[in-house]
């Protein structure tokens, strides 16, 4: 599973928080392999600062799109911390691959 970083100008991305990005989200690789047969899933994931000018409440954004075949799952959170919104984030996708994996195996087990 491959993971595609983007960042809004006002986050600075430094490597500590790639490589907590890389652990957190790669970890959801085992759940996706069963899919990802060929190779070919990928997380396109967004950070960003939701505004300058308040400092107070949810100013941290996090975003995913994982693109499985046939499928795109998405999540979102916003929190007061970006590693809270990733692991937030992490949990709310997972969620979404537990849902799709129970839909693809009830539908391979479907008498036809």
């Amino acid at each position: 599973m491959r993971i595609h970083i983007t960042e809004a100008s006002s986050v600075g991305l430094t490597p500590s928080l790639r490589a907590y990005i890389e652990e957190k989200i790669g970890g959801l690789s085992k759940f996706v392999r069963r899919f990802d047969l060929a190779g070919v899933a990928e997380v396109y994931l967004e950070v960003s600062r939701t505004t300058r000018h308040h400092h107070k409440g949810n100013v941290f954004r996090a975003e995913a799109d994982l693109r499985l075949p046939g499928k795109i799952l998405r999540a979102f959170h916003e929190a007061m911390d970006l590693r809270i919104a990733i692991d937030i984030l992490r949990s709310k996708l997972r969620a979404e691959i537990e849902k799709y994996r129970t839909r693809y195996t009830r539908r391979s087990r479907c008498v036809r």
